[in-house]
């Protein structure tokens, strides 16, 4: 599975983050689902990403300050292992963005947001995330600046209250979906050299969070 590069990468530690036990089993959930799409070690030389294990590019592993063979990078942390994707997705892809609260309110969202940024970078999601919330015409607009902030997850708890956890998720999920298609097709229209990804990243992507666990926010 290709991981297209991040935009504005950023240097993240692989260390972890204490978080509570339910958000905890929430993020463990999320990253199982990247993990089972991502695979293990693959370097294609039409995949930007470039060396990538557990969907973590050799340069988000660099960065993060690991320096072996990308064959080897961890899932998990543990003993003297101190960097790992565990790590990495937690810092990088859930707490940096902003969208540990998001998980907390709505782990279905959350979820949606730590996959499609794993496949693209935080910014693109974020972005989505906001356009999404300002299409609802009855609240006030938050900045579309791709930084999930405390107004925009009270925009979205706004939502929640206008229609229901569930509707609200439902509906938040197909928009992010259309958004994420969208740029997918936009993609393979610039770069042909990216077609041969098209038909996996729709067919594990689009989708692929379960509409069933929408609800199961814990605020």
């Amino acid at each position: 599975m290709s991981t297209l590069p991040d935009p504005q990468p950023a240097p993240s530690r692989g260390g972890g983050l204490k978080v509570g036990t339910a958000i905890a089993a929430a993020i463990a959930t999320i990253l199982g689902g990247v993990y089972a799409n991502e695979g293990g070690f693959v370097d294609n030389r039409k995949d930007p990403g470039g060396p990538t294990r557990y969907g973590v590019t050799q340069a988000v592993a660099r960065a993060a300050g690991y320096r072996g063979d990308m064959r080897h990078f961890p899932k998990h942390c543990s003993g003297p292992v101190t960097i790992c994707a565990d790590g990495i997705y937690l810092n990088r892809y859930i707490v940096a963005p902003g969208f540990l609260p998001v998980i907390e309110i709505e782990p279905a969202v959350g979820g949606e947001l730590v996959d499609s940024a794993v496949n693209f970078g935080p910014t693109r999601p974020s972005c989505w995330f906001q356009q999404s919330i300002n299409a609802q015409h009855f609240l006030k607009p938050v900045k579309v600046d791709c930084r999930i902030g405390s107004k925009t997850v009270r925009a979205y708890r706004d939502i929640q209250q206008h229609y229901g956890k569930i509707a609200a998720c439902v509906a938040m999920l197909d928009r992010l979906d259309a958004k994420q298609r969208a740029e997918y097709d936009r993609l393979v229209r610039v770069n042909a050299k990216l077609r041969v990804f098209h038909k996996g990243w729709i067919a594990h992507r689009i989708g692929n969070i379960d509409r069933k666990t929408c609800g199961q926010g814990m605020g």
